[in-house]
């Protein structure tokens, strides 16, 4: 294959299985599965499905009883095992760390397998510290113990890129990590992934992390058959089945949510008014819409509060006292589930749009993010029938 055909999957599966002695059942049985070059590919499912023992064939550190691996156009199936996993890093959630080797010599292990001069691999190894957050001259010398648990695990993936290899698998990477930490390495790794564009496999049990970190998900069932596979939106819009529906729990739809922007909606008009306005013409306005509240706004178009019919008959005092102050305030760049949640602390149901400088830029009501849930819901099903060729299976969520 010419390498420079970026048509080709770098990692190809054909109907590779892995049955262990002594058991009836194939630990993993005929999957096939491409991994398109720079794509990050999530394989997700419950404890025992065969994600970590897949992951574990593609660079041979388990043989495969039957199939063929194909690595970067090449099949690898029967090559030398240790020179196909130079090729390849690895991050487990154990880190595997040397302990009595410095953080330094841990970087450098696959670079000096390599045979990569001194200077070389030293150059490299500050970059890879630099790259993971770690200043180098501070933890160059330390040693695995003097680690916090998320230095471990950046360090750990700084390992894993010595060489600058074109694959990682990456096995529960963040799994053993307090939840506030395991946040920021994602966004990290989802930061560094931007810039290297690396093709990463990446096994998780965690439905929520898949849908984070995945440009495409895999669901797998017993022996690693895949029940679904596509991009995060559409299986949250679109669970193919019963199994599918189950595994990414309650409230799918609304995780969807964090896939869409409040910038590609169109806003519509909503009845608005300056804070030193009179009651009358505030009750004009509002009598005129069909909304049931009034926004209020400063001399900026700073959205300042609500306002409804009960309040402008209850006193004479400004518009700028009255009703109930705006809660709910999100950036063109925020997520509709981000929105959502703001709208849910606000009186009026509604989230105000505004600008870096706090200016107005217009109102999201409900209505248009029931609109966004069923085009995701459309737009997805189309999608299923056209890759697959078939209408929605039997017992699938509807």
């Amino acid at each position: 294959m010419n390498q420079s055909d970026t048509t080709e999957p770098m990692i190809r599966l054909d109907r590779v299985s892995k049955v262990y002695p002594g058991q009836s059942s194939p630990a993993v049985a005929e999957l096939s599965l491409d991994i398109a070059r720079g794509e990050v590919l999530v394989l997700v499912g419950p404890s025992g499905c065969g994600k970590s023992t897949t992951l574990r064939l593609i660079n041979r550190m388990i043989e495969p009883s039957n199939g063929r691996i194909i690595f970067d156009g090449e099949d690898v199936t029967g090559v030398n095992p240790d020179l196909l996993r130079r090729r390849i890093g690895y991050v487990i959630q154990q880190i595997g760390l040397f302990p009595h080797m410095t953080i330094a010599d841990n970087v450098a292990t696959v670079p000096r397998l390599l045979g990569w001069k001194k200077d070389k691999i030293r150059a490299r190894v500050d970059e890879l510290l630099d790259m993971v957050g770690l200043e180098p001259n501070v933890y160059r010398d330390r040693y695995p113990k003097e680690l916090s648990g998320g230095q471990a695990q950046r360090c750990g993936v700084a390992r894993a890129l010595g060489a600058d290899p074109e694959v990682l698998l990456m096995d529960e990477p963040f799994g053993a990590i307090d939840p506030i930490t395991r946040d920021r390495l994602q966004n990290e790794f989802l930061r560094l992934q931007s810039e290297l564009k690396k093709t990463i496999v990446f096994v998780t049990h965690d439905i929520d992390e898949a849908m984070k970190m995945g440009d495409r998900i895999a669901i797998l069932k017993e022996s690693s058959q895949i029940a679904q596979l596509d991009k995060p939106e559409h299986i949250l819009a679109y669970p193919v089945d019963d199994f599918v529906d189950d595994f990414i729990g309650s409230g799918s739809t609304l995780k969807g949510l964090s896939f869409e922007r409040v910038r590609d909606l169109e806003l519509s008009p909503y009845p608005m008014i300056r804070h030193n306005a009179g009651h009358a013409q505030a009750r004009r306005v509002l009598d005129e819409a069909p909304q049931r509240w009034l926004l209020v706004l400063d001399d900026m178009d700073r959205p300042l509060r609500w306002v409804n019919d009960s309040h402008l008959d209850r006193t004479d005092r400004p518009l700028r006292d009255l009703g109930h102050p705006v809660r709910a305030k999100v950036e063109p760049n925020a997520t509709l589930h981000d929105t959502l949640e703001a709208m849910l602390t606000s009186m009026a149901g509604c989230a105000c749009v505004i600008d870096k400088r706090g200016s107005l830029q217009g109102v999201v009501e409900i209505e248009a993010l029931t609109d966004v849930i069923r085009r995701l819901r459309a737009n997805a099903r189309k999608h299923y029938e056209d890759e697959n060729g078939q209408s929605q299976p039997t017992g699938t969520p509807s």
